[in-house]
């Protein structure tokens, strides 16, 4: 059974990986067996958190590639980078995603533009460089990175619910077009997670009784809860589940 999750040999790409979520599931996917490629665009970051990812690893196991992920010609060239140098690339995981906080009313259009950019068009991006190596190959993992806000919605973040909400349905586009390929594209959706750039939200008290009465677990995700779940579906375990999200939040979204 343990063969069916084992990632030994194959190259995965995280996106947005130099800390964070995207980082845990690169560490994850690596602990599993794949050679990862982080990704930043933030270079001194990026090298640092390669460094301390791969003094854990063999030699080889980790590299990393800065690119900015809404650009459509260094998405390509990096995508073709990782070919050439890494490996034929099986494992793509679109987590590059940003967030801004302002009233509908006040937000500027180009707030709206980078968000919907970051979170939304580089996934598509990417994720199309990836699939033009994937597909003559016959098989592939593309996993996106949602969020419950493609379900929900909560006052001041509307460029990032209308992001994580076409993000879900671009899992379905990706899957109606490539899954006959061989292709396995699914979406993860992260509840509420405890990370260094979500502190700010669990120290406030106010927010933090809010979001343990609000999840039937009655705590905060940790990136640790969201490893099994990206592992399963980069593996062989999910070869039969095509275009679907899985929420991974406790329970927030099934309860009223």
């Amino acid at each position: 059974m343990s063969a069916l999750f084992d990632l030994t040999g194959r190259v995965a790409l995280v996106t947005g990986s130099s800390r964070g979520i995207g980082s845990a599931l690169a560490r994850a996917l690596a602990d599993a067996g794949a050679t990862v490629v982080l990704n930043g665009v933030n270079e001194e970051r990026l090298k640092d958190a390669a460094a301390a990812m791969a003094a854990d690893f063999p030699p080889g196991r980790v590299h990393s590639i800065a690119f900015d992920v809404t650009d459509d010609v260094a998405a390509a060239r990096s995508v073709r980078w990782i070919e050439e140098n890494v490996g034929p690339l099986e494992i793509l995981v679109n987590n590059a995603g940003i967030q801004h906080r302002v009233p509908m009313l006040d937000l500027d259009v180009a707030d709206w533009e980078r968000v919907l950019s970051t979170d939304l068009t580089s996934a598509f991006l990417v994720g199309r460089e990836a699939a033009r190596h994937m597909i003559p190959r016959g098989h592939g993992k593309i996993i996106n990175i949602c969020s419950v806000q493609a379900d929900l919605a909560r006052p001041t973040i509307a460029p990032y619910i209308a992001a994580k909400g076409g993000l879900r349905n671009l899992t379905r586009a990706m899957t109606a077009e490539w899954a006959a390929s061989g292709l396995q594209i699914n979406a993860v959706a992260p509840g509420y997670i405890h990370t260094e750039m979500t502190q700010n939200l669990v120290d406030d008290e106010e927010f933090n009784a809010w979001i343990l009465g609000r999840t039937p677990a009655h705590r905060w995700g940790t990136v640790e809860d969201l490893a099994g779940p990206v592992v399963w579906l980069a593996s062989d375990g999910s070869n039969f589940v095509n275009g679907q999200t899985i929420f991974i939040d406790g329970g927030m979204t099934v309860v009223v």
